[in-house]
């Protein structure tokens, strides 16, 4: 049995017979499926350009989410903060906050979540701004003096919780530093995952926003009935992946297309790596995978985020592994 709290990571992925409004729908659904089931939070991640990816704007989706459920936390897995004005970020997530007291995290990231171009479009900053960048945004929420004298509302004084999230070390560190919770990426850089956490921890010192280090991990989980049908059911995510990095992004294929695709032998096991270390299978085979991976790294919570290509089977995993878990 899986004995940390697990919480849900989602992107919103558009199926190929679909929109991006259905996606949403379907996001939507799965948030109040995963308030019911008792799963601790659910995050949002920040894409953009991305044809298989609705999330773009997190703080709209989050605002709609928290007021479809009623006692999970929802966030940001994360908002990309170079990409945002901190002021404009702390208005947003203040104003969640104050609508929604106690239920809102504001997980923050460095990278960009999209191309370069797309990336000048938005108008990003340098990623060696973001240690500036996060001391702004944490002045407008506690009304610390900022360099330019202004008071951020309703931020002020409804302050959300902030994680750094990342999948390297110099997250790690800084959240170490700060004394900020962390959540590592395990599910696209399962190599770094150890030394990262280990950082955190080293790096770590007690702040007024946290005693001890706290860490998730978040894992790529795929689970139906048997182990069988849960790799037919990854096989989307897997020929995703692959066109991902080869330059040929699309929409989520089906489960039949995905089936048929012939792959070569370098292709077969460049998709299959995106389940390296991760969590596919039955309902007994997937609780292992996620202890061990739970006892490896002594996460304090596990974050699953499963891209499969039809709702049902998505909420159907998260029932399933929910049912295997000792910690509400």
């Amino acid at each position: 049995m899986i004995d940390v709290p697990l919480s849900v990571l989602d992107v919103a992925p558009v199926a190929a017979t679909g929109s991006s409004a259905e996606a949403i729908r379907h996001t939507a659904a799965l948030a109040v499926r995963a308030d019911e089931l008792g799963y601790r939070r659910f995050w949002v991640a920040e894409h953009h350009n991305t044809p298989w990816v609705a999330s773009s704007a997190p703080a709209v989706l989050i605002a709609h989410l928290l007021a479809s459920t009623s006692t999970i936390r929802v966030g940001s897995g994360g908002v990309q903060l170079p990409n945002h004005a901190p002021l404009a970020v702390a208005e947003q997530f203040g104003t969640l906050e104050a609508l929604h007291p106690g239920r809102v995290d504001l997980g923050l990231g460095r990278t960009s979540g999209t191309d370069q171009v797309t990336a000048a479009a938005l108008r990003r900053t340098s990623a060696e701004a973001f240690p500036q960048e996060l001391d702004d945004l944490i002045g407008y929420f506690t009304g610390r003096e900022n360099r330019m004298g202004i008071t951020a509302i309703p931020a002020l004084r409804n302050m959300p919780k902030i994680w750094l999230l990342g999948s390297s070390g110099f997250s790690a560190q800084l959240a170490g530093m700060l004394g900020l919770p962390f959540s590592f990426a395990h599910h696209f850089s399962a190599a770094n995952t150890l030394p990262a956490l280990a950082l955190y921890r080293q790096s770590f010192r007690s702040s007024e926003y946290l005693d001890k280090p706290y860490a998730i991990v978040s894992v790529n989980a795929i689970c139906a009935d048997t182990d069988e049908r849960a790799e037919y059911l990854a096989g989307p995510a897997m020929l995703s992946y692959l066109r991902m990095h080869t330059g040929q992004a699309t929409v989520l294929p089906s489960p039949e297309e995905a089936a048929q695709y012939s792959y070569t032998p370098q292709e077969r096991e460049m998709a299959r790596s995106r389940f390296d270390g991760q969590a596919l299978g039955s309902p007994e085979t997937v609780a292992r995978q996620l202890a061990e991976l739970r006892e490896r790294t002594d996460a304090d919570e596990l974050m699953l985020t499963t891209q499969v290509y039809d709702i049902e089977d998505r909420i159907r995993s998260f029932e399933l592994i929910a049912k295997q878990t000792t910690t509400p």
